[in-house]
């Protein structure tokens, strides 16, 4: 059984909670989630441009983590865009 996730340090509001491809009713897409570790990850990583050990100091991880956590998010998005699914950004850090 995985140990429980240590509670990490989020600064970014994120207002936007879903996401999908133009003219597909939602009932017939397969959705991808985020959580705001994932986003928070981005946006210290991709908008912001921390490196990241800076942006994993932030986010009081270890670099390890923080790569996991932005690799993962980069690998849900870019399944949606490729695949046409939505993306869900969910409140908690459960999937």
């Amino acid at each position: 059984m995985p140990r429980k996730c240590k509670r990490r340090s989020i600064k970014g509001e994120f207002n936007y909670k879903y996401f999908k491809p133009r003219a597909v009713p939602i009932c017939e897409l397969k959705e991808v989630k985020l959580t705001p570790c994932e986003m928070e990850a981005m946006r210290l990583g991709d908008i912001e441009e921390m490196y990241q050990a800076d942006a994993a100091e932030k986010m009081e991880v270890s670099r390890q983590t923080f790569g996991n956590i932005i690799q993962s998010a980069h690998k849900k998005i870019a399944d949606a865009l490729i695949n046409g699914k939505a993306i869900k950004i969910i409140d908690g850090e459960e999937e």
